[in-house]
Protein backbone atom coordinates (compact mmCIF):
# COMPACT_ATOMS: atom_id res chain seq x y z
CA UNK A 1 0.00 0.00 0.00
CA UNK A 2 1.12 2.93 -1.08
CA UNK A 3 1.60 6.08 1.64
CA UNK A 4 -1.43 7.85 0.49
CA UNK A 5 -3.34 5.51 0.23
CA UNK A 6 -2.53 4.55 3.49
CA UNK A 7 -3.39 7.72 4.53
CA UNK A 8 -6.95 7.34 3.19
CA UNK A 9 -7.18 4.11 4.99
CA UNK A 10 -5.35 3.65 8.24
CA UNK A 11 -6.45 8.00 9.20
CA UNK A 12 -10.12 6.99 7.81
CA UNK A 13 -10.96 3.58 9.05
CA UNK A 14 -7.75 2.85 10.97
CA UNK A 15 -9.19 5.15 14.16
CA UNK A 16 -12.03 4.12 13.19
CA UNK A 17 -10.85 -0.07 13.91
CA UNK A 18 -9.33 1.52 17.26
CA UNK A 19 -11.90 3.18 18.05
CA UNK A 20 -14.56 1.27 17.95
CA UNK A 21 -14.35 -2.19 19.22
CA UNK A 22 -16.93 -4.08 18.52
CA UNK A 23 -18.53 -2.74 17.03
CA UNK A 24 -46.12 9.09 4.65
CA UNK A 25 -48.10 7.52 7.26
CA UNK A 26 -48.22 4.69 8.45
CA UNK A 27 -50.55 2.69 10.25
CA UNK A 28 -53.50 4.47 12.33
CA UNK A 29 -53.31 1.48 14.96
CA UNK A 30 -49.86 3.65 15.99
CA UNK A 31 -52.02 6.38 17.86
CA UNK A 32 -54.37 4.47 19.27
CA UNK A 33 -53.67 3.89 23.16
CA UNK A 34 -56.00 1.38 24.55
CA UNK A 35 -56.03 3.58 27.72
CA UNK A 36 -54.38 6.64 28.83
CA UNK A 37 -50.50 6.58 29.37
CA UNK A 38 -48.24 7.66 32.10
CA UNK A 39 -46.13 10.53 31.03
CA UNK A 40 -43.69 13.06 32.70
CA UNK A 41 -44.35 16.65 32.56
CA UNK A 42 -41.55 19.52 32.29
CA UNK A 43 -40.71 19.50 36.28
CA UNK A 44 -40.49 15.76 36.45
CA UNK A 45 -43.61 15.05 37.79
CA UNK A 46 -45.98 12.18 36.53
CA UNK A 47 -49.12 12.81 34.32
CA UNK A 48 -51.72 10.99 32.69
CA UNK A 49 -51.70 11.40 28.75
CA UNK A 50 -55.66 10.81 27.55
CA UNK A 51 -56.13 8.47 24.85
CA UNK A 52 -58.96 10.91 23.76
CA UNK A 53 -55.81 13.50 23.57
CA UNK A 54 -53.28 10.96 22.15
CA UNK A 55 -55.98 9.99 19.24
CA UNK A 56 -56.53 13.67 18.60
CA UNK A 57 -52.68 14.18 18.22
CA UNK A 58 -52.92 10.84 16.18
CA UNK A 59 -55.96 12.47 13.53
CA UNK A 60 -54.41 15.73 12.77
CA UNK A 61 -51.24 14.15 12.37
CA UNK A 62 -49.41 12.86 8.34
CA UNK A 63 -47.17 10.34 10.39
CA UNK A 64 -47.67 8.21 12.79
CA UNK A 65 -48.01 8.94 16.81
CA UNK A 66 -46.18 5.72 17.93
CA UNK A 67 -46.23 4.27 21.27
CA UNK A 68 -44.18 1.73 22.70
CA UNK A 69 -45.40 -1.26 21.68
CA UNK A 70 -45.97 0.29 17.91
CA UNK A 71 -43.39 -1.88 15.17
CA UNK A 72 -40.97 1.44 14.70
CA UNK A 73 -40.76 2.35 17.83
CA UNK A 74 -37.98 1.11 18.93
CA UNK A 75 -35.72 2.42 15.86
CA UNK A 76 -37.11 5.69 16.14
CA UNK A 77 -36.31 6.40 19.63
CA UNK A 78 -33.00 5.16 19.05
CA UNK A 79 -30.17 8.09 18.35
CA UNK A 80 -26.74 8.19 16.94
CA UNK A 81 -24.77 7.46 20.36
CA UNK A 82 -25.22 4.29 22.06
CA UNK A 83 -24.79 5.43 25.74
CA UNK A 84 -28.60 6.60 25.51
CA UNK A 85 -31.46 4.15 25.90
CA UNK A 86 -34.41 6.64 26.71
CA UNK A 87 -37.87 5.51 26.25
CA UNK A 88 -40.19 8.43 25.28
CA UNK A 89 -44.07 7.80 26.63
CA UNK A 90 -44.34 8.72 22.42
CA UNK A 91 -43.19 9.44 19.70
CA UNK A 92 -44.64 12.37 16.46
CA UNK A 93 -42.85 11.23 13.57
CA UNK A 94 -43.71 14.49 11.71
CA UNK A 95 -43.77 15.11 7.63
CA UNK A 96 -44.31 18.70 7.86
CA UNK A 97 -44.17 22.17 9.52
CA UNK A 98 -47.61 21.71 10.82
CA UNK A 99 -47.02 18.17 11.99
CA UNK A 100 -44.68 20.02 14.31
CA UNK A 101 -46.80 22.33 15.20
CA UNK A 102 -49.16 20.19 16.33
CA UNK A 103 -46.43 18.18 18.39
CA UNK A 104 -45.23 21.29 20.16
CA UNK A 105 -48.94 22.56 20.65
CA UNK A 106 -50.01 18.90 21.82
CA UNK A 107 -46.94 19.03 24.25
CA UNK A 108 -47.57 22.83 25.44
CA UNK A 109 -51.33 22.10 25.86
CA UNK A 110 -49.84 19.12 28.34
CA UNK A 111 -47.24 20.88 30.32
CA UNK A 112 -45.28 17.72 28.86
CA UNK A 113 -41.35 17.27 28.42
CA UNK A 114 -40.44 17.51 24.96
CA UNK A 115 -37.49 16.73 22.75
CA UNK A 116 -36.42 17.17 19.39
CA UNK A 117 -34.83 14.92 17.04
CA UNK A 118 -32.99 15.84 13.91
CA UNK A 119 -30.33 14.12 12.73
CA UNK A 120 -29.84 12.30 16.10
CA UNK A 121 -26.61 13.41 16.97
CA UNK A 122 -26.91 15.14 19.76
CA UNK A 123 -23.63 13.24 22.30
CA UNK A 124 -24.99 14.49 25.18
CA UNK A 125 -28.43 12.74 23.93
CA UNK A 126 -30.97 15.72 24.16
CA UNK A 127 -32.61 14.71 21.13
CA UNK A 128 -34.38 12.00 23.48
CA UNK A 129 -35.99 11.80 26.63
CA UNK A 130 -37.54 9.46 29.19
CA UNK A 131 -41.16 9.67 29.65
CA UNK A 132 -42.09 12.79 27.31
CA UNK A 133 -42.28 13.54 23.68
CA UNK A 134 -39.89 13.03 20.51
CA UNK A 135 -40.86 15.05 17.82
CA UNK A 136 -38.63 13.64 15.50
CA UNK A 137 -37.86 15.36 12.30
CA UNK A 138 -36.37 12.17 10.48
CA UNK A 139 -38.80 11.99 7.79
CA UNK A 140 -38.29 15.69 6.92
CA UNK A 141 -34.65 15.46 5.01
CA UNK A 142 -35.38 17.06 1.84
CA UNK A 143 -31.98 19.59 0.98
CA UNK A 144 -32.55 21.54 -2.26
CA UNK A 145 -29.94 23.98 -4.08
CA UNK A 146 -30.05 26.81 -6.77
CA UNK A 147 -27.24 28.18 -8.33
CA UNK A 148 -28.78 31.02 -9.54
CA UNK A 149 -29.80 32.27 -6.52
CA UNK A 150 -26.92 30.81 -4.32
CA UNK A 151 -28.96 29.04 -2.09
CA UNK A 152 -29.43 25.78 -0.67
CA UNK A 153 -32.77 25.02 1.98
CA UNK A 154 -32.46 21.57 3.99
CA UNK A 155 -35.14 20.59 6.29
CA UNK A 156 -34.71 19.94 9.78
CA UNK A 157 -33.99 16.39 9.42
CA UNK A 158 -32.00 16.39 6.94
CA UNK A 159 -28.18 15.31 7.52
CA UNK A 160 -24.92 17.19 6.25
CA UNK A 161 -24.23 14.31 3.52
CA UNK A 162 -27.64 15.82 1.83
CA UNK A 163 -26.49 19.46 1.99
CA UNK A 164 -22.78 19.22 0.80
CA UNK A 165 -24.39 16.66 -2.13
CA UNK A 166 -27.10 18.74 -2.77
CA UNK A 167 -24.85 22.13 -2.99
CA UNK A 168 -21.82 20.39 -4.60
CA UNK A 169 -24.18 18.90 -7.72
CA UNK A 170 -24.22 22.80 -8.67
CA UNK A 171 -20.53 23.85 -8.50
CA UNK A 172 -21.22 25.31 -4.60
CA UNK A 173 -20.54 24.38 -1.26
CA UNK A 174 -21.00 26.15 2.13
CA UNK A 175 -19.32 25.33 5.30
CA UNK A 176 -20.59 21.67 6.51
CA UNK A 177 -19.30 19.95 9.77
CA UNK A 178 -17.14 16.65 9.76
CA UNK A 179 -19.26 14.08 10.08
CA UNK A 180 -21.65 13.69 6.90
CA UNK A 181 -24.43 11.57 8.96
CA UNK A 182 -24.81 14.84 11.45
CA UNK A 183 -28.09 16.15 11.31
CA UNK A 184 -28.13 19.67 9.90
CA UNK A 185 -30.59 21.24 12.81
CA UNK A 186 -28.73 20.58 15.81
CA UNK A 187 -25.32 21.19 13.92
CA UNK A 188 -26.44 24.49 12.62
CA UNK A 189 -27.86 25.91 16.30
CA UNK A 190 -24.72 25.41 18.04
CA UNK A 191 -22.49 27.28 15.37
CA UNK A 192 -21.54 24.99 12.61
CA UNK A 193 -17.54 24.24 12.61
CA UNK A 194 -16.47 22.85 9.51
CA UNK A 195 -13.25 22.38 7.10
CA UNK A 196 -14.26 25.65 4.92
CA UNK A 197 -15.09 27.74 8.23
CA UNK A 198 -11.68 30.10 7.70
CA UNK A 199 -12.69 30.63 4.23
CA UNK A 200 -16.17 31.10 4.79
CA UNK A 201 -17.37 31.14 8.31
CA UNK A 202 -19.07 29.47 10.29
CA UNK A 203 -22.51 27.98 8.86
CA UNK A 204 -24.64 30.32 10.98
CA UNK A 205 -22.92 33.27 9.50
CA UNK A 206 -24.06 31.77 5.56
CA UNK A 207 -27.89 30.93 7.55
CA UNK A 208 -30.26 33.79 5.65
CA UNK A 209 -33.88 32.29 6.66
CA UNK A 210 -35.32 29.76 8.77
CA UNK A 211 -38.52 28.17 9.26
CA UNK A 212 -39.10 27.57 12.91
CA UNK A 213 -42.23 26.41 14.76
CA UNK A 214 -42.17 28.16 18.54
CA UNK A 215 -43.62 27.39 21.60
CA UNK A 216 -47.06 28.64 20.41
CA UNK A 217 -47.26 25.91 17.92
CA UNK A 218 -46.93 28.47 15.08
CA UNK A 219 -44.16 28.28 12.13
CA UNK A 220 -42.68 31.19 11.37
CA UNK A 221 -40.35 32.62 8.54
CA UNK A 222 -37.06 34.60 9.97
CA UNK A 223 -34.58 36.18 8.10
CA UNK A 224 -32.24 39.59 8.80
CA UNK A 225 -35.28 41.61 7.93
CA UNK A 226 -38.56 38.97 9.35
CA UNK A 227 -38.79 38.91 13.39
CA UNK A 228 -34.75 39.73 13.14
CA UNK A 229 -34.31 39.28 17.34
CA UNK A 230 -35.36 35.41 16.75
CA UNK A 231 -33.25 34.96 13.69
CA UNK A 232 -29.95 36.18 15.53
CA UNK A 233 -31.05 34.26 18.64
CA UNK A 234 -31.32 30.43 16.53
CA UNK A 235 -27.74 31.55 15.43
CA UNK A 236 -25.47 29.66 18.07
CA UNK A 237 -28.49 29.83 20.66
CA UNK A 238 -29.31 25.91 19.54
CA UNK A 239 -32.80 24.61 20.11
CA UNK A 240 -33.79 27.15 22.76
CA UNK A 241 -36.31 29.00 20.78
CA UNK A 242 -38.34 26.35 19.17
CA UNK A 243 -37.82 23.43 16.41
CA UNK A 244 -36.36 24.71 12.93
CA UNK A 245 -38.25 22.88 10.18
CA UNK A 246 -36.31 24.60 7.58
CA UNK A 247 -32.76 26.39 6.94
CA UNK A 248 -31.93 28.61 3.97
CA UNK A 249 -28.08 29.07 3.56
CA UNK A 250 -25.64 30.94 1.60
CA UNK A 251 -23.78 29.04 -1.00
CA UNK A 252 -20.30 29.83 -2.47
CA UNK A 253 -18.85 28.53 -6.04
CA UNK A 254 -16.41 25.89 -5.24
CA UNK A 255 -14.24 23.10 -7.18
CA UNK A 256 -14.74 19.83 -5.23
CA UNK A 257 -11.66 18.55 -6.54
CA UNK A 258 -9.08 20.29 -3.44
CA UNK A 259 -6.14 19.76 -2.39
CA UNK A 260 -6.69 17.82 1.18
CA UNK A 261 -5.68 14.86 2.98
CA UNK A 262 -3.69 13.65 6.38
CA UNK A 263 0.00 13.92 6.98
CA UNK A 264 0.89 11.11 10.18
CA UNK A 265 4.15 11.40 12.02
CA UNK A 266 5.00 8.97 15.24
CA UNK A 267 3.99 10.31 18.36
CA UNK A 268 7.58 10.74 19.55
CA UNK A 269 7.85 13.45 17.52
CA UNK A 270 4.75 15.28 18.78
CA UNK A 271 6.42 18.01 20.59
CA UNK A 272 8.52 19.24 16.92
CA UNK A 273 5.18 19.17 15.14
CA UNK A 274 3.23 20.63 17.58
CA UNK A 275 6.26 23.51 18.97
CA UNK A 276 5.88 24.51 15.17
CA UNK A 277 2.10 24.08 14.48
CA UNK A 278 1.27 26.58 17.67
CA UNK A 279 4.03 29.43 15.46
CA UNK A 280 3.07 29.16 12.19
CA UNK A 281 -0.79 28.12 12.02
CA UNK A 282 -1.33 31.97 13.42
CA UNK A 283 -0.06 33.13 9.73
CA UNK A 284 -1.94 30.57 8.02
CA UNK A 285 -4.15 32.27 5.12
CA UNK A 286 -8.13 32.13 5.25
CA UNK A 287 -7.94 29.30 2.18
CA UNK A 288 -6.02 26.56 4.79
CA UNK A 289 -7.72 24.14 7.33
CA UNK A 290 -5.21 22.27 9.02
CA UNK A 291 -5.79 21.10 12.16
CA UNK A 292 -3.70 18.49 14.30
CA UNK A 293 -5.32 15.42 16.37
CA UNK A 294 -3.72 12.92 18.80
CA UNK A 295 -4.53 8.95 18.81
CA UNK A 296 -3.50 5.63 18.31
CA UNK A 297 -3.94 4.06 14.77
CA UNK A 298 -2.90 0.25 13.50
CA UNK A 299 0.05 -0.19 11.79
CA UNK A 300 1.52 3.02 13.21
CA UNK A 301 0.75 3.31 16.72
CA UNK A 302 0.72 6.37 18.70
CA UNK A 303 0.41 9.16 16.16
CA UNK A 304 0.07 12.54 15.14
CA UNK A 305 -2.25 13.57 12.64
CA UNK A 306 -2.98 16.97 10.87
CA UNK A 307 -5.75 17.21 8.80
CA UNK A 308 -5.90 19.44 6.00
CA UNK A 309 -8.08 20.52 3.35
CA UNK A 310 -6.68 24.02 1.03
CA UNK A 311 -9.93 25.79 -0.30
CA UNK A 312 -7.91 27.66 -2.74
CA UNK A 313 -5.21 27.31 -6.18
CA UNK A 314 -3.18 23.90 -5.31
CA UNK A 315 0.10 25.35 -6.59
CA UNK A 316 -0.56 28.29 -3.56
CA UNK A 317 -1.50 25.52 -1.00
CA UNK A 318 1.52 23.19 -1.57
CA UNK A 319 3.86 25.89 -0.93
CA UNK A 320 2.02 27.04 2.23
CA UNK A 321 2.21 23.50 3.07
CA UNK A 322 5.83 23.28 2.66
CA UNK A 323 6.78 24.32 5.49
CA UNK A 324 4.65 21.56 7.72
CA UNK A 325 6.33 19.00 5.31
CA UNK A 326 9.73 19.50 6.46
CA UNK A 327 9.20 19.04 10.18
CA UNK A 328 10.40 15.73 11.02
CA UNK A 329 9.90 12.41 9.46
CA UNK A 330 6.20 11.79 8.78
CA UNK A 331 5.64 8.15 8.74
CA UNK A 332 2.73 9.00 6.35
CA UNK A 333 1.68 12.11 3.79
CA UNK A 334 -1.16 11.62 2.07
CA UNK A 335 -2.24 15.01 0.93
CA UNK A 336 -3.33 15.38 -2.74
CA UNK A 337 -6.04 16.93 -5.10
CA UNK A 338 -8.52 14.30 -4.54
CA UNK A 339 -12.52 14.92 -4.13
CA UNK A 340 -13.95 17.13 -1.04
CA UNK A 341 -16.31 13.93 -0.18
CA UNK A 342 -13.21 12.14 0.53
CA UNK A 343 -12.71 14.29 3.47
CA UNK A 344 -15.97 14.91 4.47
CA UNK A 345 -16.81 11.49 4.75
CA UNK A 346 -13.60 10.56 6.10
CA UNK A 347 -14.78 10.61 9.72
CA UNK A 348 -18.17 8.87 9.48
CA UNK A 349 -16.91 5.22 10.29
CA UNK A 350 -14.89 6.39 13.28
CA UNK A 351 -18.65 8.10 14.53
CA UNK A 352 -20.82 4.80 13.06
CA UNK A 353 -24.17 4.88 14.64
CA UNK A 354 -24.61 2.57 17.84
CA UNK A 355 -21.09 3.16 19.66
CA UNK A 356 -21.06 4.32 22.68
CA UNK A 357 -19.30 7.80 23.16
CA UNK A 358 -18.64 10.26 25.70
CA UNK A 359 -17.42 13.81 25.13
CA UNK A 360 -15.88 16.99 26.15
CA UNK A 361 -14.85 20.03 24.61
CA UNK A 362 -13.15 23.25 25.50
CA UNK A 363 -12.40 26.16 23.74
CA UNK A 364 -8.71 27.61 22.97
CA UNK A 365 -8.05 31.28 22.38
CA UNK A 366 -4.44 31.00 22.25
CA UNK A 367 -1.33 28.74 21.96
CA UNK A 368 1.38 28.48 24.86
CA UNK A 369 4.18 26.53 25.72
CA UNK A 370 2.46 25.24 28.01
CA UNK A 371 -0.52 24.06 26.09
CA UNK A 372 1.87 21.96 24.08
CA UNK A 373 3.83 20.40 26.75
CA UNK A 374 0.08 18.93 28.19
CA UNK A 375 -1.01 17.80 25.34
CA UNK A 376 1.32 15.45 24.75
CA UNK A 377 1.72 14.97 28.98
CA UNK A 378 -2.05 13.88 28.93
CA UNK A 379 -1.98 12.03 25.94
CA UNK A 380 -4.34 8.62 27.09
CA UNK A 381 -4.23 5.82 23.81
CA UNK A 382 -7.75 5.38 24.87
CA UNK A 383 -8.76 8.68 23.32
CA UNK A 384 -9.31 10.68 20.37
CA UNK A 385 -8.20 13.85 20.85
CA UNK A 386 -9.43 16.07 18.42
CA UNK A 387 -9.82 19.74 17.86
CA UNK A 388 -12.04 22.16 15.39
CA UNK A 389 -9.99 24.83 13.87
CA UNK A 390 -11.36 28.22 13.86
CA UNK A 391 -9.69 31.43 13.44
CA UNK A 392 -10.03 33.44 9.85
CA UNK A 393 -13.65 34.51 8.93
CA UNK A 394 -14.96 32.70 11.93
CA UNK A 395 -12.52 35.56 13.98
CA UNK A 396 -14.06 38.64 11.97
CA UNK A 397 -17.38 38.66 13.13
CA UNK A 398 -18.15 40.51 16.46
CA UNK A 399 -18.46 38.87 19.46
CA UNK A 400 -22.21 39.70 19.34
CA UNK A 401 -23.01 39.76 15.74
CA UNK A 402 -24.66 36.31 16.52
CA UNK A 403 -25.52 34.34 19.18
CA UNK A 404 -22.01 32.23 19.15
CA UNK A 405 -19.90 33.12 21.97
CA UNK A 406 -16.79 32.43 21.09
CA UNK A 407 -15.38 33.87 18.28
CA UNK A 408 -12.09 34.73 19.52
CA UNK A 409 -11.39 31.19 19.64
CA UNK A 410 -8.26 29.78 17.51
CA UNK A 411 -9.88 26.25 17.91
CA UNK A 412 -12.02 24.09 20.04
CA UNK A 413 -9.95 20.76 21.87
CA UNK A 414 -12.22 17.64 21.91
CA UNK A 415 -11.41 14.87 23.58
CA UNK A 416 -13.65 11.89 22.59
CA UNK A 417 -13.84 8.03 23.72
CA UNK A 418 -15.60 5.64 22.18
CA UNK A 419 -16.31 1.74 23.02
CA UNK A 420 -19.16 -1.34 23.05
CA UNK A 421 -19.54 -2.76 26.22
CA UNK A 422 -21.41 -1.13 28.65
CA UNK A 423 -19.23 -2.12 31.62
CA UNK A 424 -16.54 0.21 30.22
CA UNK A 425 -18.65 2.88 30.85
CA UNK A 426 -17.26 4.12 33.92
CA UNK A 427 -13.92 3.44 33.05
CA UNK A 428 -14.02 5.52 29.34
CA UNK A 429 -16.15 8.65 30.98
CA UNK A 430 -13.51 8.97 33.56
CA UNK A 431 -10.63 8.77 31.41
CA UNK A 432 -12.32 10.94 29.26
CA UNK A 433 -12.51 13.99 32.40
CA UNK A 434 -9.22 13.15 33.84
CA UNK A 435 -7.89 14.06 30.14
CA UNK A 436 -10.16 17.35 29.74
CA UNK A 437 -9.07 18.41 33.54
CA UNK A 438 -5.12 18.04 32.37
CA UNK A 439 -5.99 20.57 29.59
CA UNK A 440 -8.35 22.79 31.26
CA UNK A 441 -6.46 25.63 32.25
CA UNK A 442 -5.43 26.42 28.96
CA UNK A 443 -9.47 26.58 27.70
CA UNK A 444 -12.42 28.58 28.12
CA UNK A 445 -16.05 28.10 27.35
CA UNK A 446 -17.26 25.31 25.54
CA UNK A 447 -19.18 24.08 22.51
CA UNK A 448 -22.38 22.96 23.64
CA UNK A 449 -23.42 20.83 20.99
CA UNK A 450 -21.06 18.42 21.96
CA UNK A 451 -20.68 19.18 26.19
CA UNK A 452 -22.52 16.21 28.13
CA UNK A 453 -21.52 18.26 31.03
CA UNK A 454 -20.86 22.05 30.76
CA UNK A 455 -21.18 24.69 33.20
CA UNK A 456 -23.90 27.12 33.19
CA UNK A 457 -25.21 28.66 30.14
CA UNK A 458 -25.14 32.45 31.01
CA UNK A 459 -21.29 31.85 31.82
CA UNK A 460 -20.73 30.40 28.09
CA UNK A 461 -22.58 32.46 26.27
CA UNK A 462 -20.95 35.84 27.96
CA UNK A 463 -21.95 39.17 27.08
CA UNK A 464 -24.99 37.56 24.68
CA UNK A 465 -26.34 35.68 27.54
CA UNK A 466 -29.31 38.88 28.61
CA UNK A 467 -30.22 38.99 24.95
CA UNK A 468 -30.79 35.42 24.32
CA UNK A 469 -33.02 35.39 27.60
CA UNK A 470 -35.43 38.01 26.80
CA UNK A 471 -35.73 36.64 23.57
CA UNK A 472 -36.58 33.48 25.54
CA UNK A 473 -39.07 35.07 27.48
CA UNK A 474 -41.12 36.27 24.72
CA UNK A 475 -41.04 33.00 22.41
CA UNK A 476 -40.89 30.15 25.16
CA UNK A 477 -41.62 31.77 28.19
CA UNK A 478 -42.42 28.56 29.82
CA UNK A 479 -39.09 26.97 28.51
CA UNK A 480 -40.86 24.08 26.90
CA UNK A 481 -37.47 23.54 25.16
CA UNK A 482 -35.50 23.07 27.66
CA UNK A 483 -32.98 19.78 26.46
CA UNK A 484 -30.33 21.79 25.51
CA UNK A 485 -27.75 24.38 26.86
CA UNK A 486 -30.68 25.67 28.51
CA UNK A 487 -31.36 29.87 28.67
CA UNK A 488 -33.71 30.31 31.15
CA UNK A 489 -36.38 33.23 30.44
CA UNK A 490 -35.66 36.13 31.63
CA UNK A 491 -37.69 37.42 34.42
Amino acid sequence: MDRRQFCRSAVAAGVAAAFLPGCGKETPVATQADMGITAISLDGAEIELTKAAIRELGDASSGPVMLSGHPQYDSARMIWNGMHDKRPALIARCMNAEDVGNAVSFASDNNLLVAVRGGGHSWPGKSVCDGGLMIDLSQMNTVTADADTRRARAQGGALLNGLDSAALEKGMVTTAGVVSHTGCGGYTLGGGFGRLNRKYGLTIDNVTGARIVTADGQARWISADEEPDLFWAIRGGGGNFGVVTEFEYQLHPFDRNVLSGNIVWPLEQARDVLEFYAEWSAGLSDELYVGPSLARLPEVGDSVIMEIVYNGDPAAGEKELAPLRAIGKPVADGVAMQDYMIMQTSADAMMAHGVRSYAKNGMVREWSQGLVDALIDAYDPRMFLTNHVAGGAVKRVGETDTAFPHRNAELMLVFVTGWGDPAMDQEMIQATKAQYAALKPYMGGYYDNIEFDGGAAAGNYGPAYSRLAKIKAQHDPGNLFRLNSNIEPAA
